[in-house]
């Protein structure tokens, strides 16, 4: 009775439906040396988890960061470099074109240039279609696996 018990225990456990009292009486039995024989398996498993769970931490964590000083003088350099930025832009040169025909084509020039290098850089994963085209004759094993379980329908 007891060992039926222990192996209702095993399922729930390797389900991942136990509750710490469960597993208490699991440790229980596999640290004891009535453990039957088609189970001795699971013996060194709950023997480790018995003595991990004495393991303690004892190194000290450091609650304060040694580099906070760096930091402070980073953010008043950059606050810095943003302020000379804005006190030396000038207002009137905003990058903008009058001539309509003139502002097309650089932006044209622009989108033809990034094209060029959107065609590149897709050339380079091309061989990613034989990959799809692998994985879609994958999927037929799993139909066939299907059909042989709805065939021979496998005990549980």
């Amino acid at each position: 009775m007891v060992l039926n018990s222990i192996e209702k225990l095993l399922e729930k456990y390797e389900m991942g439906e136990t509750s710490l009292k469960e597993e208490q009486v699991l440790k229980n039995y596999f640290t004891s040396d009535s453990v039957a024989p088609h189970l001795e398996m699971y013996k060194p498993m709950f023997a480790y988890f018995l003595v991990s769970q004495q393991e303690e931490f004892t190194k000290a964590i450091p609650l304060k960061s040694k580099r906070i000083f760096d930091y402070k003088w980073i953010s008043v350099a950059a606050v810095a470099i943003l302020m000379l930025g804005i006190y030396f832009n000038n207002p009137r040169d905003v990058g903008t074109i009058n001539d309509p025909e003139v502002a097309f084509n650089e932006v044209s020039k622009s989108l033809a240039m990034i094209s060029n290098h959107m065609n590149k850089g897709t050339s380079t994963v091309s061989y990613l279609n034989e990959v799809n085209k692998g994985t879609s004759t994958l999927e037929y094993l799993t139909e066939i696996e299907n059909t042989t379980r709805i065939i021979f329908k496998p005990n549980k």
